[in-house]
């Protein structure tokens, strides 16, 4: 009889042991489902990303987007070193299989273009994170870096605003001496940006080249999330200047599919100080390259 009182209470208190090291019996009673043996959810491993390989950069570029991008290229008289330019240099990394990456450059009488093509694979080495998740962390990170402004916000905001004052008339006239629906305000955008295309044309032609203040990105062009391109994807555009030295211009593309992230670095510095690379064109050549290796992911 004492034996069978005993067994009983051995089992109690193995019971109570095992709640207690598992927590169910505090989380509603979860351990009731549970079968022997098993651990929960918690030691279930996240997902894997969708790739486990990346290819060889220098050969995803093809060569009439080279041509396109690297002007000069197909005009150097030398054919072995006009072969190397479209070959590109590989990138020193030192693991190939996380990250490649491929460079070129061409130098010509009106400019040198340098382009980068960069594939980061990421890989979440905690089990409770997927290599998606992972991912978009570094992703998010690298958005965080350029600065990225908010156009949506701001630009929502600036519509309504103008919406009020045209509906309002002189209601929401400051003393400056506004006038009219436009209102002072609006009158200035304008001009001002009348001025920013005066002062880029003026800086084209002129033999001081103005001051470096007055290059800017045209409006619409400014860096921006971009849509339909991988998972997510942004644009940032940075024009770089110095006092008695020439202007370039660099147009960074970056997007992520699953756990693969891309870069697109593409600059220009033209050989006098006086030009402005175009914005608009360096930044639809990025983007369409960007696509092209987008879609080759995606096969």
């Amino acid at each position: 009889m004492q034996r069978k009182a005993y067994v009983p209470g051995v089992a109690t208190l193995l019971a109570a042991l095992l709640a207690g090291c598992t927590g169910g019996g505090a989380l509603g009673g979860e351990a009731d489902d549970s079968k022997p043996g098993e651990t929960g959810s918690t030691t279930a491993a996240a997902e894997p990303g969708k790739y486990r390989t990346l290819r060889e950069p220098c050969s995803q570029v093809e060569p009439g987007t080279l041509d396109s991008m690297l002007p000069g290229i197909e005009e150097m008289p030398d054919e072995e070193q006009q072969e190397k330019a479209y070959e590109g240099e590989p990138t020193v990394t030192y693991d190939t299989d996380r990250r490649v990456g491929c460079r070129w450059k061409v130098e010509s009488s009106d400019a040198t273009h340098h382009l980068l093509v960069d594939f980061e694979r990421v890989v979440s080495y905690d089990t409770a994170v997927s290599d998606d998740t992972r991912a978009t962390e570094v992703y998010s990170s690298k958005a965080q870096k350029a600065n990225l402004p908010e156009p949506s916000a701001s630009t929502t905001d600036d519509e309504e605003q103008e919406g009020a004052s045209d509906g309002d008339g002189d209601a929401d006239a400051k003393p400056s001496g506004d006038t009219g629906t436009d209102g002072g305000e609006s009158g200035k955008g304008k001009g001002s940006d009348k001025a920013k295309d005066k002062d880029k044309g003026d800086a084209d032609d002129s033999a001081s080249g103005g001051s470096p203040t007055e290059a800017v990105t045209p409006p619409g062009l400014e860096p921006r999330i971009l849509e339909d391109l991988g998972d997510e994807a942004f644009l940032d555009d940075a024009l770089t200047t110095a006092a008695s030295a020439t202007r370039h211009r660099t147009v960074t593309v970056v997007f992520r599919t699953s756990n693969v992230i891309v870069t697109v670095e593409y600059d220009e510095q033209p050989g006098r100080r006086t030009d402005i690379p175009d914005s608009k064109e360096m930044q639809d050549k990025a983007q369409e390259l960007a696509g092209k290796l987008a879609d080759k992911l995606s096969e």
